[in-house]
């Protein structure tokens, strides 16, 4: 199995002519993706690596069912199309624009709870599990990295995810999925939401948190870890280990502020909970290694 994306799903792209959309689409088949439709106004009619064009969503999945949606559009326009694909029935979004507007990132997530969805991002590479489907921007050396295996993978971090990842598949291991939940302030999913999926996956043994400082979704991992709802071993890098409060490092959405969100507070609930916590990426695998030997002794 997967979490949020497989083989067998049937994804829709928003933006498929344009430049980015084009060019990852073509990675995406390339992957193992099933896409089947696209939409960009104005261009009905056209097709992208054989794949279909429309005006509206509304228009494309009339024609070509679809189960994913995939964005490829403008920050100032995200809102808009994430409200399109919810309106058309879709349950499943990815989203990967950097520089979403946080009052329309508000609203994306609200509309996105109220409609039983979920969206993966802004500011994300989007999701991945190796060996089967793609949604978002990893790039073309991706198998020497993300190797198909049984750990699960959620990051905040594009750059550190390539680095640990790397880790993980150095140690022995591979991924199973991997979702890159953004850096923004007001991400459209949060890392507690995902666990559940990767709790009910028999293909993930463990999962593997890269976080960073500001927000709370690492504290609320480590709740889940307290509260029995999540069950399986957890290993966590976190950056900004050195980043001063009230100063902005990078993310949008890591800044500490009002005495919250510091590595130290997340590092210390996580250990609380249960979790092992790398003081540096290449520590990772070792970390998988000690806490899934320990799982198996129990």
């Amino acid at each position: 199995m997967s979490v949020f994306i497989d083989r067998g799903d049937r994804v829709l792209v928003q933006g498929i002519t344009g430049a980015e959309g084009s060019f990852w689409t073509k990675h995406m088949i390339e992957l193992g993706t099933r896409v089947v439709v696209g939409v960009t106004p104005g261009k009905e009619g056209q097709s992208v690596e054989g794949v279909p064009v429309y005006h509206t969503v509304r228009r494309a999945v009339a024609d070509v069912p679809a189960d994913a949606a995939m964005l490829f559009v403008p920050p100032r326009f995200t809102k808009d199309a994430v409200f399109e694909a919810l309106d058309s029935g879709f349950a499943k979004i990815v989203a990967v624009a950097d520089g979403i507007p946080l009052q329309d990132a508000i609203q994306i997530r609200k509309a996105a709870l109220s409609c039983g969805a979920r969206v993966v991002g802004g500011n994300t590479s989007g999701v991945i599990s190796p060996g089967l489907a793609m949604m978002g921007m990893f790039p073309y050396w991706i198998e020497r990295v993300y190797r198909p295996g049984r750990i699960g993978v959620m990051t905040r971090s594009g750059s550190l995810t390539n680095e640990v990842t790397a880790m993980i598949v150095r140690a022995g291991f591979g991924v199973s999925s991997l979702i890159g939940v953004g850096g923004d302030p007001v991400p459209g999913a949060r890392f507690a939401e995902m666990l559940p999926d990767f709790q009910s996956d028999p293909g993930t043994d463990a999962v593997v948190i890269i976080g960073e400082l500001g927000g709370s979704m690492e504290e609320e991992v480590a709740e889940a870890m307290e509260s029995g709802a999540f069950r399986k071993p957890v290993v966590a890098f976190l950056g900004g280990r050195t980043a001063p409060a009230g100063r902005r490092m990078g993310h949008a959405g890591a800044i500490v502020s009002g005495g919250k969100g510091s590595v130290a507070d997340k590092i210390a609930a996580l250990e609380k909970a249960g979790a092992a916590v790398a003081d540096r990426p290449r520590l990772v695998g070792e970390l998988l290694q000690r806490a899934l030997g320990a799982a198996s002794r129990k």
